[in-house]
């Protein structure tokens, strides 16, 4: 049985076929779904316009899971981490193409990202975005590009990263969802984990979310958006590179700097 997020979220797309077309998942799989499951929250919010609070109410409360307030600085942090899961999770609709088209920045290397993807956006087109996301991760039997920390850091897929990935994961009490299909080292879910640690959804210890980023984002992320910039099937999504790639080395001098 369906729970309502997930009915809300195909009465948005206009049914379980467009649902699975607009998130970039089979129909078969979305048809089996009984909920939205986690590591899909933000392609499907992304998608139907959907809040990931209203689609997984179990997690995504409105009420914080720290007691702690959570520094300025990670709430931006995780903002950042979320949007990133996002645009590589699924191409984003055209209410989120709108949504990024106002964004604002600075002077900063980050800021003018933000700029840059803003102009990208606003003179997007939702189709065509899709198109380019099809061509750049999915493709007719492999993309352009395979945003797989295993892939990256030894040439092959579900090799060893993704053991160790899978144990810091236990020992962080985050469990893998029993439906999911993608490995964890996919790109989109190590952002999402980030986001959770920055945020304090995941209870660590600076320490501890340090060590995860040098040892599971730092070695290779970097690389992945530097070869979304420079991608042949790239146009909106060169933007995306160009962000994630300054704020990849920003996290990197800030995790330096706290050693």
């Amino acid at each position: 049985m369906r729970d309502d997020g997930l009915d809300r979220a195909i009465d948005a797309a206009g049914g379980v076929a467009q649902l699975a077309r607009k998130s970039g998942i089979s129909q078969p799989s979305v048809s089996n779904w009984g909920n939205v499951p986690a590591q899909r929250v933000i392609a499907v919010e992304a998608a139907t316009g959907i809040s990931r609070g209203e689609l997984r109410p179990d997690l995504f409360s409105k009420q914080p899971l720290s007691v702690a307030p959570v520094d300025p600085v990670d709430t931006a942090r995780s903002h950042e981490y979320w949007l990133l899961a996002t645009l590589l999770s699924a191409a984003p609709s055209g209410k989120l193409l709108d949504q990024l088209a106002a964004l604002t920045g600075d002077a900063t290397p980050l800021g003018r990202a933000h700029i840059a993807l803003a102009a990208a956006a606003a003179g997007a087109v939702a189709a065509r975005v899709e198109r380019e996301y099809f061509d750049l991760f999915v493709g007719l039997g492999r993309g352009e590009l395979l945003p797989y920390a295993s892939y990256y850091l030894t040439g092959f897929l579900n090799e060893r990263p993704l053991s160790r990935l899978r144990a810091d994961l236990a020992a962080l009490g985050i469990e893998r969802v029993a439906n999911g299909s993608e490995p964890e080292d996919h790109a989109a879910i190590l952002c999402e984990i980030m986001a959770g640690l920055a945020g304090g959804r995941f209870e660590a210890s600076s320490d501890a979310q340090r060590a995860f980023f040098e040892k599971h984002v730092a070695p290779w992320m970097g690389r992945l958006f530097a070869d979304i910039e420079g991608a042949e099937h790239a146009t909106f999504y060169r933007a995306v590179g160009a962000l994630g790639r300054a704020f990849i080395e920003i996290e990197m001098e800030a995790f330096t700097f706290a050693n």
